[in-house]
């Protein structure tokens, strides 16, 4: 059963992370610990590598149409450089607990700024760079650590303040996504002999090819109901995440 569930679990991710531009390590995560017993190091290195492959899926449609930033992905993947392999370095020294805790925290703030309401009709604005600066150490903090690529932070940040488009906010958001889990993931080396690849192997498989579909469907949904479905499992998994950690042992 574990292959097929495996496949079932990589089409949600692929699905989430294909229409929404995030989110897919928040539940790669998740399915890793609870479902198949991976270890909290395990299932963040794991992760990366998966979300990695299903968001450089996601990128092509979106790179074809148009939607992506360039110079501000590369910018926050290239900035938070250090920050992702420092947090990176030190994710396998820090208790099993203390990874789950925070990464629920930020699954929790994950799901908060999907709820922000977004503003349109207002001309793009380019990011300064101090904002470019302290974002991309945030998010390669948090990719470093948690496994998460950092999209709910840039897509809310480019729709909200810079007035990106929600399709090209998703679009860089997935190239974001995909240079950090991939500078990530290396900064992991040492843990990847401790990871049964099998199951990841066919997560990601099943993600690329759903992603793929998704982000060039993506544009045709509503990206409110889109967010707001994000962000009410996000909740659920975070509560689920916490009650495992502090009280089901």
């Amino acid at each position: 059963m574990d292959p097929i569930l495996a496949l079932i679990s990589g089409a949600f991710i692929g699905a989430v992370l294909g229409l929404v531009g995030a989110g897919g390590a928040m539940l790669t995560v998740p399915v890793l610990l609870y479902i198949f017993h991976f270890s909290p190091i395990q299932a963040t290195t794991a992760s990366l590598a998966v979300v990695f492959l299903a968001a450089f899926a996601g990128v092509i449609p979106k790179w074809r149409k148009g939607e992506v930033l360039p110079r501000e992905a590369l910018a926050v993947s290239g900035l938070g450089l250090i920050t992702n392999l420092g947090a990176s370095m030190l994710a396998k020294h820090i208790a099993p607990n203390l990874i789950t805790t925070g990464f629920a925290t930020v699954m929790l703030i994950a799901g908060l700024s999907m709820l922000r309401p977004t503003i349109s009709g207002r001309a793009e604005k380019r990011i300064p760079l101090s904002i470019l600066i302290i974002m991309s150490l945030v998010i390669g903090a948090m990719t470093g650590l948690f496994g998460v690529g950092g999209g709910f932070l840039a897509i809310p940040v480019l729709v909200r303040f810079f007035h990106t488009p929600q399709s090209k906010a998703a679009g860089t958001s997935l190239l974001i996504i995909a240079l950090n889990c991939l500078i990530s993931f290396l900064g992991h080396h040492a843990i990847w002999s401790q990871v049964r690849w099998s199951l990841p192997i066919y997560i990601g498989s099943a993600a690329i090819v759903v992603s793929l579909l998704a982000s060039h469907h993506s544009s045709k949904l509503s990206p409110i109901i889109l967010r707001r479905g994000l962000a009410s499992l996000l909740f659920g998994v975070t509560a689920f995440t916490l009650i495992k950690t502090w009280v089901i042992h």
